[in-house]
């Protein structure tokens, strides 16, 4: 399998850290964003989107978006909950992460660490629902160790990503405990580095 992924990009490392935790083989293309790499014919022509990550897999079948990359990899895997309404948890906070979160944290961060934009001139939408998002991340660890029940699963994959790097985007983990305690549970699961 090939991965075409980004490190800078949250998106990107689902996919890395998914592939690292099940054991699998691939190779990983680092493709710049910055400099256009996803813009190419040759790129385009792999993923129409123009984004990363997108993969080949083994038998030459490209797939591009992080969560359905995860869920590809991940299918018979400890990371997806056999129970079906774990299951279905699990595809609820994915979603809630490329619609409610991803679009706040992530922007945020790549504004001010990549585009070097002040925290304090940052759209107030968007630090708004950022906060709101940490929010309500904090609220769902109230009760258990990983947003569904006691193991780790895609859910967690998926939004540690852009989470653990929030604060470069200006918001205080500190403001966030149970947070915090998540990042650093999720990061052991899955020998995040």
């Amino acid at each position: 399998m090939r991965i075409y992924g980004d490190s800078i990009s949250g998106n990107c490392l689902k996919v890395k850290w998914t592939a690292d935790h099940l054991g699998l083989t691939y190779d990983w293309i680092e493709t710049d964003v910055m400099k256009a790499a996803t813009r190419t014919p040759e790129f385009l022509a792999m993923n129409p989107a123009g984004q990363v990550p997108a993969v080949i897999l083994d038998d030459g079948r490209p797939l591009a978006q992080s969560n359905a990359i995860i869920l590809h990899l991940a299918e018979g895997s400890d990371l997806i909950p056999a129970d079906a309404y774990e299951r279905a948890r699990m595809l609820e906070w994915m979603f809630w992460e490329q619609y409610s979160h991803e679009p706040y944290v992530a922007v945020a961060r790549f504004q001010v660490r990549f585009q070097g934009k002040p925290v304090a001139d940052l759209e107030p939408r968007l630090v708004e629902r950022g906060k709101a998002a940490l929010r309500r991340l904090e609220d769902g660890l109230a009760a258990q160790p990983f947003l569904v029940g006691d193991q780790v699963s895609l859910a967690d994959v998926a939004l540690v990503a852009y989470t653990r790097e929030a604060g470069d985007g200006g918001f205080r983990l500190a403001d966030y405990p149970k947070v915090q305690t998540w990042i650093g549970r999720v990061e052991k699961a899955l020998a995040i580095v």
